[in-house]
């Protein structure tokens, strides 16, 4: 059975320290906003509980209207992904859209699409190019049960936990532009902004 948009919440993951960007990555501005305003937008758009996951609320000065969750204290995006799976299942819901602060051109069928493929796996990710995108997933909330137990073998792949799991995936074309385009350098940040003139 699909999920409905009131089952789902939806967590944008924004707790990296985007060093090959020098840094401060969620609040690097893009087309007049800041990546983590972009990507709170979409997070909104697709829940009526939306939050940003972050391991230290200064990350996110100045954003408002949103919950600030702290990360798992695992490293990385699992961490990430643990304080969201607790967010949803604390408020009822029966699943999180995870999307991180870095991707700014995500589809906006990113939710229904992913909701679709679910069926009764314990996740949906995005896939681009023949690239998996963990970060860009729909996850059952059942799934942060089986969080300790992986990350008590020392692994902190997204990719890894959802295999062990069972996942679904969604392929997006990557023409004329890749929706999973990911803003890690200046560079990057300069060609996204091309992207969007």
């Amino acid at each position: 059975m699909r999920l409905r948009p009131h089952e789902i919440a939806a967590v944008v993951l924004a707790g990296g320290e985007g060093r090959r960007i020098g840094g401060g990555k969620p609040q690097r501005r893009l087309g007049g906003r800041t990546l983590l305003e972009r990507a709170a937008a979409q997070a909104s758009g697709v829940s009526d509980l939306a939050a940003v996951a972050v391991r230290d609320t200064a990350q996110v000065e100045g954003l408002e209207g949103l919950v600030l969750i702290e990360d798992a204290p695992w490293e990385g995006p699992l961490g990430g992904l643990a304080a969201a799976l607790a967010f949803a299942r604390a408020h009822g819901r029966a699943a999180v859209l995870t999307l991180p602060c870095d991707m700014p051109l995500v589809p906006p069928d990113l939710a229904p699409r992913l909701a679709t493929a679910l069926g009764d796996r314990a996740a949906a990710l995005a896939t681009s190019g023949g690239r998996l995108h963990p970060v860009c997933g729909l996850w059952r909330v059942e799934a942060v049960d089986a969080l300790p137990a992986w990350a008590g073998t020392g692994q902190r792949s997204l990719k890894g936990f959802a295999a062990a799991l069972g996942f679904a995936t969604v392929d997006w074309p990557v023409e004329p532009v890749d929706p999973f385009f990911n803003v890690n350098t200046a560079e990057d940040l300069a060609q996204a902004e091309a992207l969007l003139a």
